[in-house]
């Protein structure tokens, strides 16, 4: 008998998120996902590990550098996730925190809020690390069902997106 999966992260639209109190935004690839439910999925792996070790149980990405815009990013800022070469998703961020790696470099913990909302798809070609992304130039919420956005041929999607109907 195998044990049941941790539950993912809750993936939701438009409809569910908070107004927001951004002034910048980050743009980070999500290496390995295929889809947000995976990444949603893969998150509550992470926080199922964190939890039964007794650490915080926030999902965290830990990069290299600390953005020097912190200040400006948290509170109200969120990642927004490349996948598939398309920013689908956006996740809050709550804090940065300065980490020692194994390496003994330090590095940050982008410390994220456990819930993903999906956002309308934008082209995104493959970048390393992290980039800046303004408020004005953040894709916005969705409560569009991805399924449909899945069926739908990739032509005609970025041609609906590119004329706003998505």
């Amino acid at each position: 008998m195998s044990a049941a999966s941790p539950p993912p992260v809750p993936v939701l639209g438009a409809s569910d998120a908070p107004p927001s109190a951004a002034r910048l935004h980050l743009v980070k690839l999500s290496v390995g996902s295929e889809s947000v439910d995976g990444l949603a999925r893969w998150q509550g792996e992470r926080i199922a590990e964190r939890t039964a070790l007794g650490l915080d149980p926030r999902p965290r990405h830990v990069t290299r550098m600390t953005p020097r815009r912190g200040a400006e990013l948290v509170p109200g800022g969120s990642i927004f996730w490349v996948i598939q070469r398309r920013i689908q998703a956006r996740q809050p961020l709550a804090a940065l925190e300065p980490v020692m790696g194994e390496d003994g470099i330090a590095r940050c913990a982008l410390i994220l809020e456990p819930v993903l909302y999906r956002t309308t798809h934008r082209p995104k070609r493959p970048f390393q690390g992290w980039r800046y992304l303004t408020v004005e130039d953040a894709p916005s919420d969705t409560d569009t069902p991805p399924d449909m956005l899945d069926d739908m041929p990739a032509e005609m999607r970025e041609e609906l997106l590119r004329m706003g109907l998505l």
